[in-house]
């Protein structure tokens, strides 16, 4: 791109930060040039100048630089061979999908793939969504999160309208999810209820969810034993009632059993000896129960992964059981 180009900012774009919105279209930029471009004022909504943290409205025009030609002063990190890097993202990302509907997509995903960008993140889902339109007129919109370490299912929206009743879905806590987790140690009870209250706390780059009394917010979790391992390691599933950052990795370590794998939070007791994949978390979601936004409920279920499925095998456990699951629709 070797000249200045305007963009109009449209219904789907509308609340998006304006970095966001780069990191979205152009995800070869790094952070610290995008800053010296806002800075500098090269990048304009509807001719001012803008922050990173404003967000867009509908109808705005962005101002965007010639960003491969761009001075010397402002360094920008484009990869050589853009195209088939696009290609080979546009691949990657088809490869997960696992459900595809007018309205939804459900991708499987990998553990260690971040879901959006930040510091220190390179690649991540958000960056490759262009690849999963299979025609549609709208970019996929995320409306489900995961950690980076976690594995399996995750929701994509096709349209405005699927996201915005998905959102809605989430926030009314009307969508049912089963996580399965294995975690060193075993539970002192075979079901149970966890709740706590949780706050986010340390330093950008090093924080945490920590136990606190006040200013934080109630977490709840349930839980069950689907199988066990001696008295070395379980087989839990657990369905999140409220849904607080890290919460499943804070309530089981909680309750005396780390997820394996967790160090962030388990410490040396989320490790055992000779166990494969040990730096891997043993998190996984499993599936979701949901009204269909056009109507109907549907059940979404993501197999494990390889890595995955070499763990419970190891510890005698069987990962094709049908049992493991809260999502049964009431009615």
């Amino acid at each position: 791109m070797n000249q200045v180009q305007k963009h109009l900012v449209t219904e789907d774009e509308n609340g998006l930060r304006i970095d966001r919105w780069f990191l979205r279209n152009f995800p070869f930029l790094n952070h610290g040039a995008l800053q010296k471009l806002l800075r500098t004022g090269q990048v304009r909504i509807d001719g001012s100048r803008t922050k990173g943290s404003n967000r867009l409205k509908t109808g705005q025009t962005i101002r965007i630089p010639p960003l491969d030609i761009l001075s010397k002063n402002i360094s920008v990190k484009l990869k050589p061979d853009l195209s088939s890097l696009l290609n080979k993202n546009i691949k990657k990302i088809k490869a997960l999908v696992i459900y595809r509907d007018d309205d939804l997509i459900a991708l499987n995903k990998p553990s260690g793939l971040a879901v959006q960008g930040g510091t220190n993140v390179g690649e991540h889902l958000d960056s490759m969504l262009e690849g999963l339109r299979f025609g549609a007129s709208e970019r996929p919109k995320l409306v489900h999160r995961l950690d980076k370490g976690a594995s399996g299912l995750l929701l994509v929206a096709r349209n405005t309208f699927s996201a915005n009743q998905i959102t809605k879905a989430f926030r009314n806590r009307k969508i049912l999810k089963t996580y399965w987790a294995l975690v060193t140690g075993i539970p002192s009870k075979k079901s149970g209820q966890i709740s706590a209250t949780i706050k986010k706390m340390g330093l950008p780059g090093s924080q945490r969810m920590q136990l606190t009394k006040k200013e934080g917010k109630h977490s709840e979790t349930q839980f069950q034993i689907i199988e066990r391992a001696g008295t070395r390691v379980a087989w839990l599933a657990l369905e999140p009632i409220t849904g607080r950052t890290h919460q499943l990795r804070v309530h089981c370590n909680l309750i005396g059993t780390p997820i394996l794998g967790d160090g962030k939070y388990g410490g040396s007791r989320a490790f055992l000896e000779n166990s494969p994949n040990r730096k891997l978390l043993h998190l996984h979601s499993r599936s979701l129960g949901l009204e269909h936004p056009r109507g109907g409920w549907i059940e979404l279920e993501a197999p494990l992964s390889k890595e995955m499925e070499r763990s419970w095998l190891y510890f005698g456990f069987n990962p094709d059981r049908t049992d493991g699951s809260f999502n049964k629709k009431v009615v």
